[in-house]
């Protein structure tokens, strides 16, 4: 675990009833402790930071205060040894205290004044109990076990529902709610009797925001904001540009009904930093829409000028670079014939592979004997290769090209141009290799491949291109 320390700064109060009204004093005291610092660390989306912290005396006793509130969220109260943990909830009581032991940190928690911690363990320690019922039981392996078993399971989910009906509108419910999965009823069967498993998974992700607050701002002090996130657009979101851009905007028109302009900036940055470099091959478009629709437009609360300038400038490279875009020509000196030019849009081969390389560079050291192979064994089936060397010296680009044997491959020097061309701004080349994949009329089908991925994305890519339906005038 990391944490960064964030000092706050002192407060000088004219009056005690000032001071009293903007204070928190958390205290513990913690069984078997022998002195050293702890910390009271908080949860921000996905990370968690250093808030405040406190030296604990030789009685296992310690005291976080300050003289400003701290922002609601989830908490971790972080002993020396810096593995034992203890949650806390900060909410409208920021004035209590907790004592527990290290053997059994929920089983011995016990809180005053902060009602929402003592609501907070009191579930954690029926659930536990429930638990080891279970494990008992199981252990047993006695002739009534699944009954046992359903009772227990109706144990808790009685438990649960009157926990959550008795104490609504604390913060602890609302923390349970968000994490909680979205509850199935029974699902329609199909006509050959089985489950509609499609019918379960578009109910469950049309309900799985139906309990997270975009409107309580203490929820990105949790970690369950961008838990949830990754996961709808991750797990529940087919990874295509369209799905994704019609899921973001859902997300964040959430966020903006919220009216939680933090909660916003977060929904809206978390997309848009996922999807400039992503690992899903052609989504690279969300990037350009989120930066457009919400960066560009000041929808995203951001101050910073050099931000949005910095966007605005990724998104004119990117932009004609996506997938499904015809890539720009580019002429470039032939290794063959050197008074002649190697153009991207000259190949008539169903698929062209873009190589845009250093010489001196290590990793395409390591990619070009990938590279040869990949040539050698796809060429027969309708795909050409250009290797474009995109800076060095002419004789090191010739050296490179004899020393991988790629000569049968077509080869340019990329700084003898029919036209000025900067690399990473016209192709996107920010690092060597960078690797494009086009289809017989030059529009980008994949970019931004590793050399070994070439050949399983063009088998997946001609098999689907194979499954889609034929123009009426094409069928036979």
């Amino acid at each position: 675990m990391k944490f960064k320390r964030i000092l706050l700064s002192s407060l000088v109060c004219l009056a005690n009833a000032a001071i009293a009204q903007s204070a928190y004093r958390i205290e513990g005291q913690i069984k078997g402790l022998k002195g050293g610092s702890c910390i009271l660390a908080n949860y921000y989306a996905a990370q968690i930071y250093a808030k405040d912290t406190a030296q604990a005396d030789n009685n296992g006793h310690f005291v976080f205060e300050g003289t400003k509130p701290l922002p609601g969220g989830v908490y971790e109260v972080v002993l020396p040894d810096r593995r034992t943990l203890y949650r806390v909830l900060i909410a409208d009581d920021q004035d209590f205290s907790f004592a527990a032991d290290t053997t059994d940190i929920v089983g011995s928690m016990k809180v005053k004044g902060s009602r929402d911690n003592e609501l907070f363990y009191d579930f954690q320690r029926f659930m536990k109990g429930k638990e080891e019922e279970y494990q008992k039981l199981k252990a047993q392996k006695v002739a009534d076990s699944d009954k046992r078993y359903k009772d227990i399971q109706d144990q808790r989910k009685a438990y649960y529902d009157s926990f959550m009906k008795a104490n609504e509108g604390t913060f602890t419910v609302k923390l349970f709610k968000a994490s909680a999965e979205p509850e199935l009823p029974t699902a329609p069967k199909l006509p050959n009797g089985k489950t509609d498993s499609a019918w379960v998974f578009n109910y469950y992700k049309s309900h799985y925001w139906d309990n997270f607050d975009f409107g309580d701002v203490r929820m990105l002090q949790t970690p369950f904001l961008h838990q949830k996130l990754e996961r709808y657009l991750k797990d529940l979101t087919v990874q295509t540009e369209d799905s994704l851009i019609k899921e973001a905007d859902f997300i964040v028109n959430k966020a903006i009904k919220g009216t939680q302009k933090d909660i916003l900036s977060y929904c809206i940055w978390y997309i848009t930093n996922q999807y400039e470099m992503p690992k899903t091959v052609g989504t690279e478009g969300v990037f350009v829409h989120m930066g457009e629709k919400y960066y560009l437009t000041g929808i995203m609360p951001v101050s910073d000028s050099a931000t949005i300038k910095n966007i605005a400038e990724r998104i004119r490279i990117l932009k004609p670079l996506l997938v499904n875009k015809i890539i720009p020509d580019l002429g470039v000196m032939s290794y063959r014939a050197p008074d002649k030019l190697e153009y991207i849009h000259a190949s008539k081969a169903d698929y062209e592979i873009l190589f845009f390389y250093s010489p001196t560079c290590g990793h395409c050291r390591e990619s070009a004997p990938k590279l040869k192979a990949f040539h050698d064994k796809m060429h027969a089936q309708g795909v050409d290769v250009l290797t474009i060397a995109i800076d060095g010296k002419e004789d090191e680009w010739r050296k490179f090209v004899k020393e991988f044997k790629l000569e049968t491959l077509n080869n340019g020097f990329g700084l003898v141009a029919s036209r000025q061309v900067v690399y990473r701004n016209d192709y996107d080349v920010l690092s060597t290799p960078t690797v494009y994949v086009l289809d017989k009329n030059k529009k980008i089908i994949a970019r931004r491949l590793g050399v070994e991925d070439l050949e399983p994305f063009l088998n997946v890519y001609k098999k689907r291109l194979a499954m889609e339906p034929k123009p009426a005038g094409n069928r036979q």
